[in-house]
């Protein structure tokens, strides 16, 4: 039985519409379909194979039906608390390539030196690129130069752009996740047994000093894209960077780099050191 075999099985059998997620579980709980390397089943899996067979499912959002099935009010389906925002930069889950459109055009990137005025606080996604793939270090930029792009990092923001985005990841104001990877592979490493002390033990930061060549290298060096944006994050954050390989993402990348994981892991015990 195949995987769309299997969604259109089960959604017969619950004679209601379900969230991919709630598929997915399901699915995984009856084995009716198992995927070759034994991995359980996913959400994303479910959005991607269902919007691909649309002669036999109804897509809303997350919520996914059979054809002719409809979605009453008895029915206690789990959907998102906030609903879609659209406006001229904004889309809805729904609408995943005018978001990606949207995104992903060169034209929308400004540099990271000049955006510290313009980022909202609402919720959305972000793309960062790299002007010159020759300013990254060896061997990370043959990397980039090989995939043929110069998509570095793709993220989200679930509650506010200007905290994620600009203040944690472009000017290390908090815990950011591409700015502890893009230190990494500057060759920069937080001190030694700055995390002994602390309860998590794996968010390393830099000194003080390097934070600041950091974040000059990143205002001089990136170009960067914002969307605004209110819906399943996880599903299209994980379709994006599935399609277009950004060199920093490591999480939901096919081909994330295991040189930039062992960076992560070597500035963890640096800074977990006595």
């Amino acid at each position: 039985m195949t995987l769309h075999e299997a969604t259109e099985k089960l959604l017969k059998q619950a004679g209601q519409p379900m969230t991919t997620q709630q598929i997915a579980d399901e699915l995984n709980k009856n084995g009716w379909y198992q995927k070759k390397d034994g991995s359980k089943i996913t959400a994303f899996q479910i959005h991607g194979r269902t919007r691909n067979y649309a002669n036999i499912f109804n897509r809303d959002g997350s919520t996914v039906s059979l054809s002719g099935q409809k979605l009453s009010k008895s029915v206690h389906v789990k959907t998102s608390k906030q609903k879609p925002i659209i406006k001229a930069t904004q889309v809805s889950t729904a609408d995943t390539s005018l978001l990606e459109k949207m995104l992903m055009n060169e034209k929308n990137f400004k540099s990271a030196g000049i955006i510290d005025n313009l980022v909202s606080h609402n919720p959305g996604l972000y793309c960062i690129r790299i002007a010159d793939v020759n300013k990254l270090p060896k061997p990370f930029n043959n990397f980039l130069e090989d995939r043929q792009h110069n998509i570095i990092y793709i993220g989200i923001a679930t509650e506010s752009l200007n905290k994620r985005f600009l203040n944690q990841e472009l000017r290390a104001n908090g815990h950011g996740t591409f700015f502890r990877s893009i230190g990494a592979v500057l060759g920069h490493r937080p001190p030694k047994g700055s995390l002994v002390t602390k309860k998590n033990k794996r968010n390393y930061s830099f000194s003080s000093a390097d934070e600041q060549k950091i974040i000059k290298w990143i205002n001089e060096n990136l170009k960067v894209n914002w969307v605004e944006f209110s819906g399943e994050f996880e599903i299209v954050e994980a379709e994006l960077i599935n399609k277009h390989q950004p060199l920093i993402n490591l999480a939901k990348n096919p081909v994330a780099l295991k040189l930039l994981s062992d960076l992560r892991k070597e500035c963890v015990r640096i800074a977990n050191e006595l």
